[in-house]
């Protein structure tokens, strides 16, 4: 059994704690490029996916150039969405385009033959976010708004999903080593939960 990831900078970290958890699971890869990700993780390059409308580009180009070899899709987006310009209050996606834009990854994956599992976008820290990033802001209802709309997206297709955002919200005070990522024992905690969930629904 295999399982392809793409997700934001958050699943860059959890990764490699992923990857060895799967084992004997799944065999575990992603989107390529996790060096040029961790250069700047605000700003998606190589395995950070992005927004939802740059993950449906990427497997919308793979579906036509280089299938993903693969049984199932574990697939997040979101973070990048709900960034929120600072002079207009313009959303990068709004939430209409971001639903949209899931029911297009749902319907071009199982085009593709594969099977997706969704992960519920996890929380930012958003006194510590929009006081100290220049560019955008991001807000803890958008959040909220913006995983309930996939729930219901998620829902209507019949797509499993695993709710990181509970589980991350759930575990501590202390969970961010800056204003949206998270210490590496929240890393591996993190990469743990999702394991248990995925061996739940190929075994």
């Amino acid at each position: 059994m295999k399982v392809f990831i793409i997700g934001d900078s958050i699943s860059v970290h959890y990764g490699p704690y992923l990857e060895k958890y799967l084992t004997g699971i799944a065999e575990y890869s992603r989107k390529d490029g996790t060096v040029e990700a961790l250069k700047n993780l605000d700003i998606p390059h190589g395995a950070n996916g992005g927004d939802s409308q740059r993950v449906l580009e990427y497997l919308q180009a793979r579906a036509k150039k280089q299938p993903i070899d693969t049984d199932y899709t574990l697939i997040n987006c979101g973070l990048h969405d709900i960034k929120t310009d600072k002079k207009t209050g313009s959303k990068q996606i709004p939430i209409v385009e971001y639903k949209a834009n899931l029911q297009k990854i749902i319907k071009v994956s199982r085009d593709s033959g594969l099977k997706v599992i969704w992960m519920r976008t996890t929380p930012a820290d958003e006194e510590v976010h929009n006081a100290i990033q220049p560019d955008f802001f991001r807000f803890k209802a958008d959040c909220i708004a913006y995983n309930e709309a996939a729930d219901a997206v998620m829902a209507e297709a019949g797509v499993p999903s695993i709710d990181l955002y509970t589980f991350t919200n759930n575990l501590s005070d202390d969970v961010y080593c800056d204003h949206v990522h998270f210490h590496e024992h929240i890393r591996e905690k993190q990469a743990a939960f999702i394991a248990g969930y995925i061996a739940s629904i190929v075994n």
